[in-house]
């Protein structure tokens, strides 16, 4: 199960800072770059299995103490970045909690079969009619 918004801002903290790129003199004096802090452990809306299976999905993503870290500082503004990072770790999540689907295994018809030989016999039939004739 995917967790909503609400869920997911009981759980994790953020950080602000002061961004780099353009802004101007804004720059200098906004904090607009925001990083989301996401404790998996204290993330009471995961049932085990699936903290199971974003711990180890997402191994590359976790620091020492077990969190995600998330930033944006694509806008001017603090509050779209903030919901920038909100939506990225939603789809974080989703992508890591995404189970594949058993492919089930099909048999090639005969019909299928029966035209690939078809096919097979009319190449080799015009390339047998492009060449020379044999003198006995």
């Amino acid at each position: 199960m995917v967790p909503g918004k609400d869920d997911i801002l009981k759980a994790v903290t953020f950080k602000t800072s002061r961004s780099g790129g353009k802004g101007g003199q804004n720059v200098n004096k906004v904090s607009s770059k925001v990083e989301l802090i996401f404790n998996l452990s204290s993330a009471s809306f995961l049932t085990d299995d699936e903290r199971m299976l974003i711990i180890e999905r997402l191994a590359g993503r976790l620091d020492q103490e077990g969190n995600i870290h998330v930033v944006s500082q694509e806008d001017r503004s603090q509050l779209l970045n903030k919901e920038k990072t909100i939506a990225k770790l939603i789809a974080l999540l989703k992508s890591a909690m995404h189970v594949q689907k058993k492919r089930k295994p099909t048999k090639t018809p005969k019909s299928v079969i029966r035209k690939r030989l078809a096919d097979k016999q009319a190449v080799a039939h015009k390339k047998e009619s492009r060449k020379r004739p044999q003198l006995d």
